[in-house]
């Protein structure tokens, strides 16, 4: 703790001058998993602070710096018995990316967003103060700042819970044959008690399998399980197509429970098929095998970001109300033509909150999220409109995105899917104004980065094929990301 103490007071040293200054800043924590462009300017980088201090296993709690990604989290706490409730699916996301952002996954039908696995946060203020937040102390700021994008204070720490861990995952995959189909079985699902996890994956109109996971110690006689952080391992969504290709009964597996957990890495679901289309390069078990060091998902957001790509490919998740989950869908399918979609159940979060929800006539409990990710326009100005109009139908349909991704809302329009008074409130009662706001830091200003592409000769160059994709490769290797999951103890090898 007492290397804990030093780095905090240098960053709460830090964000104190920027207060007295009265200039804004942006926090920096070594990695993102944001598509929005990357602004460097007056950062505080908290990078240091990326130790899980302690595993308790009379409290099953854990005390983690934010800067600690999900493998790094899961490997310290197995070894005690004990994992998450919730953790995100790609294994480069921090916890405090999971605070201040909104991060929910294949449990959060049953535990909600990350954020409500949390019981405190140590947090520096605008004004340098050091501060805890929790359910007791600082109420209003700890459950005001999940969500909120780091806009009301710089996490430092967090106390964390844990659950008891078994060693598999009895993973069902129920085919489904329309889209109405697997989202009456999504919702079906989560009211089963026996389920830990429910998702699905839609790939067409008439194929889709509901995924669900029951936590398991022992293994059926004569049952091997199923591993997929392997580079000769299938890419999970290719595993799950292929096994409820022709299938209409349920079929199941024994996934080892880490590798249950971060089982989309390896391809970051189906984006990084992507990657192969633009290069056009063959796809096949071999050439994933080949190139499987750039197909983890830290590796695939160096590259995303590098090649300048992010600014026409489409990373969207949007929480709907159930019941219009089918009609959006079809208006996705002809608007985009992508798919896989993910589905993915959650529980919602108490109002008011930065986190996406839904309102009025069809509020409920629980909301369905929907992941989008494929290419859009080549097109700027025909990729802005429709993203545009993809908000607009979103809003139509009672959802919400999440604000990691591309946001083209007008103020006007951001504000009023939030309780913008509650938020502004809480920001001047913890003096959090030289903080960026909230809309500020997730709108993309595009008239902003076509005249920095049109100023900028290397940005231009980087928009011609292939050039921007060989940078992007370049620039995952020199971050040398993939020794990081080479080196991964949580994998079955």
């Amino acid at each position: 703790m007492e290397g804990h103490r030093r780095v905090v007071a240098r960053v709460a040293g830090t964000v104190k001058d920027y207060f007295t200054r009265k200039e804004p800043f942006r926090i920096s924590h070594g990695s993102t998993n944001s598509t929005r462009p990357d602004v460097k300017k007056r950062v505080v980088d908290i990078s240091e602070l990326r130790n899980v201090l302690k595993v308790d296993t009379k409290s099953q709690t854990a005390l983690v710096e934010p800067n600690v990604p999900m493998d790094r989290l899961v490997e310290a706490t197995l070894p005690h018995g004990l994992v998450p409730p919730v953790v995100m699916e790609f294994p480069g996301i921090t916890v405090g990316g999971g605070y201040a952002g909104t991060a929910g996954e294949s449990s959060s039908f049953k535990f909600g967003f990350f954020d409500r696995t949390i019981n405190s946060v140590e947090m520096v203020l605008a004004d340098g103060q050091v501060v805890t937040a929790s359910d007791q102390q600082n109420a209003d700021l700890f459950r005001g700042a999940a969500g909120a994008v780091g806009t009301l204070g710089v996490t430092t720490l967090v106390e964390l819970q844990l659950i008891k861990a078994q060693k598999y995952v009895k993973t069902t995959y129920h085919p489904t044959t329309s889209v109405g189909a697997a989202v009456r079985e999504a919702r079906a699902q989560t009211e089963e008690e026996a389920n830990h996890y429910v998702d699905g994956i839609l790939f067409s109109k008439d194929h889709g399998a509901i995924i669900t996971g029951e936590m398991v110690d022992e293994l059926p006689s004569g049952v091997k399980p199923q591993t997929f952080s392997n580079p000769w391992d299938p890419w999970f969504y290719l595993h799950v197509e292929a096994r409820t290709r022709n299938a209409s009964t349920p079929i199941v597996d024994y996934i080892p429970l880490a590798e249950y957990m971060f089982r989309y890495d390896r391809g970051g679901f189906w984006v990084g098929r992507s990657a192969f289309t633009w290069m056009k390069f063959p796809f096949n078990k071999f050439t994933r095998w080949f190139l499987d060091d750039f197909c983890h998902t830290r590796m695939l957001y160096r590259a995303l970001h590098a090649s300048g790509e992010a600014t026409r490919y489409v990373v969207q998740d949007m929480a709907l109300p159930y019941p219009n989950a089918e009609k959006f869908i079809d208006y996705t399918d002809k608007t985009f033509g992508i798919w896989p979609l993910w589905l993915c159940p959650l529980k919602q979060s108490p109002q008011p909150t930065m986190h996406p929800h839904t309102k009025g006539k069809l509020a409920d409990d629980q909301m369905l999220n929907i992941g989008l990710w494929g290419f859009g326009p080549a097109n700027r100005d025909e990729f802005l409109d429709k993203n545009r109009q993809l908000e607009k139908k979103l809003g139509e349909f009672g959802g919400m995105k999440w604000l990691y991704a591309h946001t083209y809302y007008t103020k006007g329009e951001f504000w009023s899917q939030f309780d913008r008074e509650w938020h502004e409130k809480l920001r001047t009662k913890y003096r959090a104004e030289t903080f960026p706001d909230v809309y500020e830091k997730v709108h993309v200003d595009i008239a902003k980065h076509k005249e920095l592409v049109k100023n900028n000769w290397l940005l231009r160059i980087r928009d011609i094929w292939p050039l921007g994709g060989f940078w992007g490769i370049w620039k995952s290797i020199q971050s040398k990301d993939y020794k990081i999951h080479r080196a991964s103890t949580w994998r079955t090898r």
